[in-house]
């Protein structure tokens, strides 16, 4: 049909296919308000109300219409009404449920009403035992929900928390503006100019009219708005006891006009009331019982055509915003003389009362008056400007009671709002985890007077934008976000229950609060899946932030109990059985310094972290990083905390999942000896020595090196320890060096497969991805080492290992090598140079013993067969120039540790050692334990 401008001419409209249909649907794209009268004569008109999907339904009591026989009818202007997008106070909420009511019957109303009054009742259980667990700092939930899921969530729904209490203070604004301005229409300072189109039946022919009047626009909601904003501030500015002494200002008329509608419900109908209000009736209680969903216009009117589709969910949205005050009295938990009484007391009592009372209102609306007056209102076609409200026209004496308390009640919401959001800001700036809110601090005993202005500015900013549709949907989100939060702080700490939970109001199992957050996401999802998610979104981005930004904080929250109480639980599952080889993981205990000098500084040398992470599959595993200090524990334990911390900021630094242990000792072999025993639980015992080679025993200490040495190495035996000597350790590559060659296993001795592991680990690290690895085998005669390669070969296949496998015999070990142009030293030489110290040894050791000073090593001594001597010394000779010959490209190679042998002195010992990594830049000595540490089986 055509459309009537503005001041424009009656045109004919086509007459609806529906002859049952009473109202035409108006288009949501329409640029005039439109009034369908009734294609009935006799029938009245009801007045539309410009609303889109998804708000809430209501009357907008803002602008006046005047129909054609000269009434007045209520209407609105083109933006929304603010009254009840958001959940002011108790007043309000009230006021909404004749909708409620309307739509789903008394039945489902009361349904929904014990949904939502379940919610709130579980949370408000879950916040009164977190609120009675010890004393209370200022932020509210947010403090309650940081210090029991972790600094990250507490800020993340903290700030979620605030932004919805700022913006929800100028909802609140908004909707006083509004009423104030419907019930003195010459309050406004500018006029629009709207069309009342009406459709009358002249002939049997449908002819629109249209009037042109006049409205408040929407510069005075914002004027007013800022203004009331203003003086709200100047308020929350004065404190907690001016904001106290106003507080009454704005509750008993609230109350008053609550009472007076009930006084009005019970005295209903009046003389002056439409035939739709029956009075207290049963029959009109046993019509309105069950639900009949209609399809509604752009306009909330009844319409078969109508583009709005409502049921359970819709009614969810719209009333849930109701019970969100219930964390009002948390937010101001910094100024509460007794947290522990007041948050339990206020809060459950509050809840109880509001649920009470409006389940006695669902009773009391189904039973007043009908559905369609319920739905429709069209009492308002007879009633004075005024008097556009339900309640307002029973409510005695008057109606004009009920507008004062709407608008009452709604500045008190705003000033709570505005009391409550800066206090939360400023509680998340004092504890100082996020550095850019540090200017909202507020020091104890002081108004947090930046964080007040902060949240008005936000204020005022949303009172100027006007129309805050597509934002009020997730601020609703931010406080069911809050409320899930609060009860999975409570499930969470009642689950583990840790002995510093003792709260004073217990007074439900955990499985409750379990239930009271699943209930709070069903319901976000169930009034809009996309606001939840954009809500989720953005709590999710915070967290985020805040885990790269923000400090680390220690608040003994849940997640680190419940951390706790999972390794406890693991630990005694996986028992005191050995752990099976496919589940055997390398736990490195790394001796940080037991030779060699480092600055006081460095509390380990920097590259052992570096040789730690290739001892891991993708980062996963612990390590123990230890040191000794020689000295008396009372006078040193002291310098042990010290120098624990500075291990622990060294492997944070490094980027190494590890510990630090700090052991004091009057020595380094009784400092090891008592590690290497008690470190560790259970299956969790590190089962790998790490240490770096001596290199320069001979400079820095030739007597002591050789035989702490030794002790380190038979400890590890004892104790059924396996052991890794790096040597060449200055030179071992980091994470961004990448080495090419080949990674060489000499495989000596059986070692349960520990070599063969750790190569396959350092393949995969960036640095040796490139390497290839050859496994070298020693055979006896020649005519073994083709069986020897097959068997070797098929054991490395079964252990889905791909590397080369190179037989050398012993016939060519004997033969000698050309050394490589890089040699730096000799072998022979090395070798005859060490024949030479070992025989200036023995020798001063025989006149030692001519003079009564035997050579002593553990308690016994030493007894030196000068032939075993120098046949273990010619040993690592041919064994230095086959690795020479074959390895001279190896990226590194790993070799069997020979075990110190007995009675050979720990200095014979080193001289072997020093001539089997003679010319190696890079080298593993690698002795394993008893046991496999793979498996040829699935």
């Amino acid at each position: 049909m055509e459309r009537t401008g503005i001041g424009g001419t009656d045109e004919e409209a086509p007459a609806p296919k529906n002859p049952q249909q009473r109202y035409r649907a108006v288009d949501s794209h329409d640029r005039v308000v439109v009034q369908m009268a009734s294609m009935e004569p006799g029938s009245s008109a009801a007045a539309p109300r410009s609303m889109k999907p998804g708000t809430n339904l209501g009357i907008d009591p803002r602008t006046k219409m005047t129909s054609s026989n000269g009434h007045d009818v209520p209407n609105v202007s083109q933006s929304d009404s603010k009254l009840e997008l958001f959940g002011f106070d108790s007043l309000v909420n009230i006021l909404g449920l004749k909708t409620i009511v309307g739509m789903g019957g008394i039945w489902q109303s009361l349904v929904l009403l014990a949904f939502c009054g379940a919610c709130t009742f579980l949370t408000g259980l879950s916040l009164s035992a977190i609120a009675t667990n010890g004393a209370m700092k200022g932020g509210g939930p947010y403090y309650l929900i940081g210090r029991a899921l972790g600094p990250e969530v507490g800020v993340s729904i903290g700030l979620c928390f605030f932004l919805g209490n700022a913006v929800a203070g100028a909802m609140y604004v908004l909707g006083a503006v509004e009423t104030f301005l419907d019930a003195v229409p010459s309050a406004g300072f500018f006029q629009e100019s709207i069309t009342v189109v009406n459709n009358t039946l002249a002939n049997g022919t449908i002819v629109a009219g249209g009037t042109t009047i006049s409205t408040p626009s929407l510069h005075d909601l914002q004027i007013y708005g800022v203004v009331i904003t203003i003086l709200l501030c100047f308020i929350v500015f004065g404190g907690v006891k001016i904001i106290n002494k106003v507080a009454p200002a704005f509750l008993v008329p609230v109350l008053f006009s609550i009472l007076c509608i009930f006084i009005g419900v019970f005295t209903a109908p009046g003389s002056d009331a439409s035939k739709g209000i029956t009075g207290l009736s049963m029959t009109t209680l046993v019509d309105n019982w069950s639900s009949d969903y209609q399809p509604t216009n752009n306009a909330g009117v009844p319409d078969p055509n109508g583009s709005i589709f409502w049921d359970f969910n819709a009614l969810l949205g719209l009333f849930f915003p109701a019970v969100t005050g219930i964390m009002a009295g948390s937010n101001r938990s910094a100024s509460l003389k007794d947290t522990q009484r007041s948050i339990p007391v206020g809060t459950l009592n509050a809840t109880l009362s509001t649920t009470s009372m409006y389940l006695l209102s669902v009773f009391l609306f189904g039973a007043l008056a009908t559905r369609e007056e319920l739905l429709t209102n069209s009492q308002f076609l007879n009633m004075p400007n005024i008097c556009r409200l339900l309640t307002a026209t029973v409510a005695w004496p008057g109606p004009g009671v009920i507008y004062i308390g709407i608008i009452l009640s709604t500045l008190g919401a705003a000033l709570q709002s505005m009391t409550g959001a800066p206090r939360l800001l400023a509680a998340i700036a004092s504890d100082d985890i996020l550095p850019v809110l540090n200017c909202f601090k507020a020091y104890e005993g002081t108004e947090p007077h930046v964080a007040t202005l902060f949240t008005s500015f936000i204020c005022i900013a949303c009172v100027v934008i006007g129309n805050l549709d597509l934002i009020t949907p997730t601020i609703t989100m931010f406080f069911l976000l809050c409320y899930a939060g609060v009860n999975l702080s409570c499930f969470l700490l009642d689950l583990l229950d840790a002995p510093s939970w003792r709260p004073r109001w217990k007074l439900h199992h955990w499985s409750l609060s379990l239930i009271g957050a699943s209930q709070c996401i069903v319901i976000m999802f169930m009034i809009s899946w996309t606001f939840t998610v954009i809500s989720l979104a953005l709590a999710s981005l915070i967290y985020y932030y805040v885990s790269l930004k923000g400090k680390a904080g220690d608040w003994g929250d849940g997640f680190k109990s419940a951390y706790f109480q999972l390794a406890l639980r693991s630990l005694r599952s996986m028992g005191a059985n050995q752990v099976h080889p496919k589940n055997w993981y390398p736990i490195p205990l790394i001796f940080c310094r037991p030779w060699g000098k480092l600055p006081d500084n460095v509390p380990c040398h920097p590259k052992l972290a570096d040789f730690a992470n290739c001892m891991k599959k993708k980062g996963r595993g612990m390590s123990i990083f230890f040191s000794i200090i020689d000295g008396d524990y009372h006078e040193s334990a002291e310098d042990a905390k010290t120098a624990c911390r500075q291990l622990s900021a060294y492997i944070d630094y490094k980027r190494c999942e590890g510990v630090a242990e700090i052991i004091v000792a009057r020595s380094m072999s009784d400092g090891f000896r008592s590690i290497v025993q008690i470190m560790g639980l259970g299956n969790l015992k590190p089962n790998i020595v790490v240490m770096r080679y001596p290199e320069i025993w001979r400079c820095e200490n030739l007597t002591q090196i050789p035989s702490t040495f030794i002790s380190i190495i038979n400890d590890c035996i004892i104790a059924n320890k396996a052991v890794v000597i790096v040597k060449g350790l200055d030179e071992w590559p980091n994470e961004y060096q990448r080495q090419y060659g080949t990674i060489d296993l000499y495989w000596i001795v059986r070692d349960g497969g520990l070599m063969l592991l750790l190569s396959q680990l350092l393949l995969t690290k960036e640095s040796f991805e490139s390497c290839k690895i050859q496994v070298f085998c020693i055979a006896e005669e020649d005519t073994e080492a083709e069986e020897l390669k097959a068997d070797v070969k098929k054991f490395l296949y079964d252990l889905r290992m791909r590397a080369e496998v190179i037989v050398v015999t012993m016939k060519s070990m004997e033969a000698r090598t050309e050394l490589s142009a890089d040699a730096k030293k000799d072998p022979e030489e090395e070798h005859a140079s060490a024949q030479h110290r070992i025989r200036a040894y023995l020798s001063e050791m025989e006149t030692a013993q001519r003079e009564g000073r035997p050579l002593m090593e553990g308690g016994r001594q030493v007894v030196v067969n000068e032939e075993k001597v120098e046949k273990f010394l010619y040993t690592m000779l041919k064994l230095n120039t086959t690795i020479l010959k074959y390895s001279r490209m190896a990226a590194v190679v790993l070799v069997s540790l020979p075990p110190p042998p007995l009675n050979h002195p720990a200095y014979c010992y080193m001289e072997y050692m020093d001539l089997l990594v003679v010319n190696v830049p890079r080298m593993l000595i690698v002795r394993g334990y008893r046991r496999d540490v793979v498996t040829l089986f699935t």
